[in-house]
């Protein structure tokens, strides 16, 4: 009789509990899924996004369904923001809701029909860097996915760079010319390119080492005047700047005629 009982236990736990069972699979069935395509989705700023979201219920009757996304932010500091929310009555005129700060720039897509809730955020920010929610509430239909989430990155072009002239332009020392973008994400990249009196491109300087912005130049002589370009990159754009190298031969702050004393030499080590 122990043997029974507990045979007959074990085959209502299974009957329930089984992940696979007929049971689970149909409360699965009346669930409503919601989902956001893209893990992350990239915008540059200043630029307009359009984040997908869609929805799928076979409840055969909805009298109403509402839409929510709101941000939430990488720090726990900062406060979570409610970007825009609609109210969809099945007979009656919507109600949309946008957040302080996005009246003018978000919008809502809505299709119940094909099961759409996309949000277009216009004019983009950097603070716009959060974990975007979706979230569609259908009533009598509470269980399932009722949310799902994305990563925005808004991306920033580089900002002009600066370049300057690190050392004394005179023959046979070590410069460096130095170049930065004070802004950009993702973080830029920069290649320094060379160029004579005529402005032709020509390699840079034998023995020259180029890296994350800085060109050395070792050992300068009349052969490295000209003019230098460097370009910062990333993933949006370019922006470039550039330096005049007139190198100075020592020889000439020494070199005198006799009765005569020469003019000073000019200092382009500020150019």
């Amino acid at each position: 009789m122990e043997r029974m009982r507990e045979s007959k236990m074990h085959k209502k736990c299974i009957h329930r509990c089984h992940p696979s069972s007929k049971h689970s699979v149909i409360y699965q069935t009346w669930a409503i899924t919601v989902d956001v395509p893209e893990l992350t989705y990239e915008v540059a700023r200043g630029d307009t996004i359009t984040i997908p979201c869609t929805f799928k219920t076979i409840k055969t009757y909805i009298s109403a369904v509402s839409v929510d996304w709101t941000a939430y932010a990488d720090v726990d500091t900062d406060p979570d923001i409610e970007i825009i929310s609609g109210y969809y009555p099945k007979n009656g005129d919507p109600t949309i809701d946008a957040g302080d700060g996005y009246q003018g720039r978000a919008s809502l897509q809505y299709d119940l029909a094909k099961g759409i809730a996309n949000l277009q955020l216009s004019s983009v920010t950097s603070k716009e860097t959060r974990v975007f929610q979706c979230k569609v509430s259908i009533p009598g239909d509470k269980t399932g996915k009722l949310s799902d989430t994305t990563k925005v990155v808004v991306l920033v072009a580089p900002s002009k760079p600066i370049c300057k002239i690190q050392g004394k332009v005179k023959f046979y020392q070590n410069i460096n010319l130095i170049c930065y973008s004070e802004e950009g994400i993702p973080t830029p990249t920069y290649r320094w390119t060379s160029f004579d009196f005529r402005n032709i491109s020509r390699p840079n300087p034998p023995k020259s080492i180029d890296v994350n912005g800085v060109l050395s130049l070792y050992n300068i002589s009349e052969d490295s005047s000209g003019y230098y370009a460097c370009t910062s990159t990333n993933k949006i754009r370019s922006q470039t700047c550039s330096v005049f190298l007139d190198v100075i031969p020592y020889p000439i702050n020494s070199w005198c005629v006799a009765g005569n004393t020469p003019s000073p030499v000019p200092d382009f080590s500020g150019v």
